[in-house]
């Protein structure tokens, strides 16, 4: 068992220990390999990183990721205990007074009749951390505003007169039922919006009877998701696929042996976007929590964009290099699930994507998040039926 004095010492580069939950972990070799640098570590250096660590980390990232000679063992009693103190007594944030204020203030749930309605009342109630990676998108914005705007660009063609009394909107999804054409496509971080993260989305899927895809970078573990899913509710799974095969094996086998339905293979997110918002964020809490921004002072060094926020930090080791020719046949070899390539943003790689023999396309171009002035999917779903349609007999589309 370890002192808070004791845990102290170890507080650089060099020898860099950080509790979590009450337990101590040497993350010294850690530093190099963390996603999000080393920086964000350092900061936690010899002291407790729990809160910092929790909203965006599964609970088996450590059992994962550090190995067992690394994890050092438990705080004493007394220094858990004072731990437990500091964060009871610790002076809360403007950004955690304004959240607590907006909680207290939000509408009851069946007053908010729409989506915007609901935008709104989330950005007031979640943290800017939360808000900032929700809704930041790449560059100037333009995609992901292009992204809604499509949908103003098609009008329905209204047929009357016939008998509407019973209408069945269910359909299936690689063979799976879902009670609407619609699904909960792959998003990470979902613990930074609320403490039980994607097992809330899995209970509320469960109960409307439509489909969740779970994401690499899920908040909690690819295990206590599927646990909190009916007996017959079947998930999905977005893979960013690892650089190191190894590592990407690993995690298909994982989620494979758990009981998820499908492979959703993400290609349009190898290299981060330029989410400004995102990156931006820490400096404008800071400026928040001081009262005004930081002003420039002559010599001082400037103030650097050193990662890709979190968003990025979360993609820093994925593989770049994917082909069709290899990367396919590959997955194949591990996998019997159904494959679905997630990203496709044009006719032509619909077209490969369907030589290639996988099951299903989804047309994305990651919410707007990654490259700017990427076509809507909906207007790529529009040209693939005027010049392809013969690749939705040979895929599933969504």
């Amino acid at each position: 068992m370890w002192s808070l004095l004791q845990v102290g010492h170890h507080n650089s580069a060099a020898d860099c220990w950080v509790i979590i939950n009450n337990n101590v972990y040497d993350v010294t070799d850690f530093l190099k390999e963390h996603p999000g640098g080393a920086s964000i570590i350092l900061k936690y250096a010899g002291r407790d990183a729990t809160s910092a660590y929790e909203p965006i980390h599964p609970p088996d990232a450590l059992e994962k990721n550090l190995p067992p000679s690394k994890h050092l063992g438990p705080l004493t009693a007394s220094a858990a205990q004072s731990v437990a103190d500091d964060l009871q007594n610790r002076r809360k944030t403007k950004d955690e007074l304004r959240v607590q204020q907006a909680l207290s203030q939000r509408p009851p749930l069946g007053r908010i009749l729409n989506l915007l309605e609901m935008e709104t009342v989330a950005k007031n109630v979640l943290s800017h951390k939360a808000e900032a990676y929700y809704s930041s998108a790449t560059d100037d914005h333009i995609t992901v505003t292009e992204n809604a705007r499509a949908f103003s660009r098609f009008f329905f063609h209204p047929r009357v007169m016939r008998p509407v009394g019973k209408c069945d909107p269910s359909t299936t999804i690689l063979g799976f039922k879902s009670s609407i054409p619609v699904f909960v496509s792959g998003a990470a971080l979902a613990k930074l919006g609320h403490p039980q993260g994607e097992v809330n989305i899995t209970k509320g899927a469960g109960k409307t009877s439509i489909i969740q895809m779970v994401s690499s970078n899920a908040s909690l573990s690819y295990a206590d998701i599927i646990a909190a899913a009916t007996h017959s509710q079947p998930l999905f799974f977005q893979l960013y696929k690892n650089s190191n095969d190894a590592v990407a094996e690993k995690r298909v086998r994982e989620v494979d042996g758990l009981g998820y339905k499908a492979i959703f293979l993400t290609v349009d997110a190898v290299v981060p976007g330029s989410r400004e918002k995102d990156i931006r964020s820490p400096w404008l809490v800071e400026d928040l929590e001081r009262g005004f921004p930081k002003l420039h002072v002559d010599g001082e060094e400037e103030d650097k964009a050193t990662n890709f926020g979190t968003a990025g930090a979360l993609i820093a080791n994925d593989d770049r290099n994917m082909t069709w020719e290899k990367t396919i046949p590959w997955l194949r070899n591990i996998t019997k699930l159904p494959i679905v390539i997630k990203g496709i943003q044009c006719v032509e790689d619909a077209v490969l994507a369907a030589e290639a023999g996988v099951e299903g396309i989804l047309l994305s171009n990651h919410g707007g998040r990654q490259l700017e002035y990427s076509l809507p999917p909906l207007e790529v779903l529009y040209r693939l039926r005027k010049q392809r349609p013969d690749v939705f007999d040979k895929v599933e589309g969504t």
